[in-house]
């Protein structure tokens, strides 16, 4: 087997790296990647990966060619032309921007999580800012009820960019936000995460606190 080609920026309780893992299982590129671990938070930078994206940000890519490329959703278009297997992002119509647009509520359904978590754990208790927590818990909880309501059948269909983004989010929210038991609300959307939670790339790439 030859030495991977490429190196990951990683953090196994990133969902948003995660993402990027499913996908490289699912189309057996897991070999292609070399994971360069790195722990980071908005005050807590890291700063070999600030000299490959200044945005300090994880998921990045850097290729063979030394060209590094982020955020997550970059890095799955071009992982996803770079196998022989059925795309996992539709390449055009009506379809590619159903599937983005649902990609797009799981990436907002773990920005408002990840930014629960930092306030919860970065600041002083006394200097929580309840509203905003409120604000953040309650965009999860809609895009939620959009999925729950919009977009089972589609997420069923196919273990694509879509199904693999809400996964992860789902995922991110069981880790840090068991709190917001948001399987008696969505009963539906449990039903079909507790299903592909069991894949083997879901398996694979499972959180490790």
């Amino acid at each position: 087997m030859s030495a991977p080609s490429m190196t990951l920026y990683h953090n196994s309780l990133s969902p948003f790296v995660r993402k990027v893992m499913v996908l490289l299982h699912e189309t057996g590129q897991t070999g292609r990647v070399a994971l360069q671990d790195c722990v980071l938070t908005p005050v807590n930078p890291d700063l070999s990966l600030n000299e490959d994206n200044p945005l300090g940000k994880i998921p990045a890519l850097r290729l063979a060619d030394g060209t590094v490329i982020h955020d997550s959703r970059v890095i799955l278009d071009y992982l996803d032309h770079q196998h022989v297997g059925n795309p996992l992002i539709p390449r055009e119509g009506s379809a590619r921007w159903r599937r983005l647009t649902l990609a797009s509520v799981a990436d907002g359904i773990m920005d408002a999580s990840v930014l629960v978590r930092y306030e919860l754990v970065l600041r002083d208790p006394q200097k929580h800012w309840d509203e905003y927590l409120d604000a953040q818990r309650d965009k999860i909880r809609r895009g939620l009820a959009l999925l729950e309501k919009d977009a089972i059948a589609e997420l069923t269909s196919h273990f694509d960019v879509a199904a693999i983004s809400v996964a992860c989010a789902l995922g991110y929210i069981d880790l840090r936000h068991p709190d917001l038991e948001w399987r008696e609300a969505n009963p539906q959307l449990a039903a079909w995460y507790f299903e592909v939670s069991q894949r083997p790339s879901m398996l694979a790439t499972m959180p490790k606190v």
